[in-house]
């Protein structure tokens, strides 16, 4: 068990990879008053974190949204269900270590390169 949640496991059981995303997000389906959806860009604050407070998820999400990043990337990289990234990010939204914006609209346009950061990170998937 390196960081604490991950499961040594011979078996190949199915049950297994459900019950990692559950240990992960402490049983939790949905994030708390938080709205994400895939495209939605996240990206790190800068602000004090106490790293042993987090998940060792969290600590990798905020490595990784050093630059901005969309929610689907974020699972990519994790290699986790989107629900679970969710869950973990809205953590992380309500303490402030994250900020997110909500998906582009028709009033204001995605740039090409966050079209294509999105589609890279859905096919990784």
């Amino acid at each position: 068990m390196a960081d604490g949640h991950e499961f040594e496991h011979d078996s190949g059981d199915a049950s297994d990879a459900l019950v990692r995303p559950y240990v992960i997000t402490h049983g939790r389906q949905n994030p708390a008053n938080i709205e994400l959806d895939l495209v939605s860009v996240v990206i790190s604050a800068n602000s004090a974190v106490d790293e042993m407070s987090l998940e060792p998820e969290q600590v990798r999400i905020l490595d990784l949204c050093r630059t901005p990043l969309s929610v689907a990337e974020v699972a990519s990289h994790l290699d986790v269900p989107v629900a679970v990234v969710k869950v973990l990010l809205g953590d992380l939204i309500g303490r402030g270590h994250v900020l997110a914006r909500a998906p582009y609209t028709a009033d204001n346009p995605v740039s090409r390169d966050l079209l294509q950061a999105v589609l890279n990170g859905i096919e990784r998937l």
